[in-house]
């Protein structure tokens, strides 16, 4: 018989695939060798969809854990994986190194996860290096350099916003948006003087080109912690606007506003993180400052609702995402990572350490997205096991 796999039962191929389906990427990378059907069913859209969900439906989150374990927050920042097996939980697996991004302050920034695949942007002012990763199949792509045409006079620097990443469902597009601000001179009678003009980049991963798109009446500025991509859309804080938030959609590469929920606050008194929260846009507020903090989550479901609050936390920081059942990482004022259970204000210490406000810590499902990069190999990515040491 001619097909995936040849038994004595005789399996038929389509519940083969629906197994395979439910393993881990490192087994179906071994697996890639049995047959070359089995192989070339890995990479069809529908197996690659079919293995995320089942990932999705059983919460098989992975985490990352970005961090400077140096003296000072310009030391090098790199990627630790932590373990989610039972009784295992959060012990340092691998220390992951990423040259691409060694040499710019504080490493960097992450977007994501969306269908498992993370994008990194850096913070230089004059070349604003961006990849897509995916920590599952250890594949990198490198973008390419914006084409995207500047207004003449410039002076010696265009500085960078990155504002999200995220997918069109439409087009099974992964998408990227950053705001440019280009610095040029106006020669008016009393002399030289700096002025500036904003636009708005969209790199598209099929194309792997960029484009410009239109500028809305507000920019913005994304979250540094927290996934701002929910849905199709990308949120980010307004600038200079208190109370809006700014929303992209990545189908119709449209900007919109909307309001924050009305939590009693200033912010110039709390910070704001948006997230995915369930698969919708939750907003967390915090104290900017003491480190007796409050956190109050609020989620949007046809109108603001606030989740749940969690009071007086002695001893922490900040938040830096949430992990199964609601539970909160923290990083605490002794720059250690802490997990809380806010149905029963339970804290957590975990025993992992990085240098004050460097941690980011992500949780992803893994995915088999290709990205038409290379494999981290190839771009001197550098895993190191942990085994006994520290964390």
């Amino acid at each position: 018989m001619e097909g995936l796999i040849k038994t004595s039962t005789e399996l038929p191929d389509m519940l083969v695939l629906e197994i395979l389906s439910k393993l881990s990427v490192k087994s179906l990378t071994r697996f890639r060798c049995v047959c070359k059907p089995w192989s070339s069913s890995f990479e069809t859209p529908h197996f690659i969809t079919k293995h995320h969900q089942n990932n999705l439906k059983n919460n098989n989150l992975n985490l990352l854990l970005k961090r400077c374990h140096g003296g000072t927050p310009d030391d090098i920042h790199y990627f630790s994986q932590l373990s989610t097996e039972k009784y295992q939980n959060f012990r340092v697996k691998h220390n992951i190194h990423l040259p691409f991004f060694e040499n710019f302050l504080h490493g960097p920034f992450v977007h994501g996860p969306c269908n498992g695949i993370l994008c990194l942007a850096d913070l230089g002012s004059i070349v604003h290096n961006v990849a897509l990763w995916n920590p599952s199949t250890r594949e990198f792509k490198i973008l390419p350099q914006s084409t995207v045409q500047r207004p003449p006079g410039l002076l010696d620097y265009t500085s960078f916003n990155s504002l999200g990443f995220g997918y069109d469902s439409q087009t099974a597009d992964f998408k990227f948006v950053r705001f440019v601000t280009n610095y040029f001179e106006e020669n008016l009678d009393e002399g030289l003087m700096a002025d500036w003009n904003n636009q708005v980049e969209l790199y598209s991963l099929k194309g792997d080109s960029w484009k410009e798109i239109s500028f809305p009446e507000v920019d913005g500025f994304a979250s540094i912690l927290f996934n701002n991509y929910v849905n199709g859309f990308i949120y980010c804080q307004a600038v200079a606007i208190d109370q809006l938030i700014l929303s992209f959609d990545m189908v119709n590469e449209k900007f919109s506003i909307s309001p924050l929920p009305e939590f009693g606050g200033s912010l110039e008194q709390y910070y704001l993180e948006l997230l995915d929260f369930n698969g919708l846009l939750g907003a967390i507020f915090y104290p900017r400052e003491g480190t007796d903090k409050s956190f109050d989550l609020w989620v949007m479901n046809g109108s603001w609702t606030k989740q749940f609050s969690v009071e007086s936390v002695l001893g922490v920081e900040r938040p830096l995402g949430f992990w199964k059942n609601g539970e909160l990482f923290l990083e605490s004022s002794d720059q250690e990572l802490v997990l809380i259970d806010p149905s029963i204000q339970e804290l957590r210490n975990l025993g992992i350490h990085a240098y004050q406000k460097t941690m980011h810590i992500t949780g992803y499902v893994e995915s088999l997205v290709p990205l038409n990069g290379r494999s981290e190999h190839k771009e001197c990515i550098i895993r190191r096991p942990v085994g006994g040491e520290s964390n």
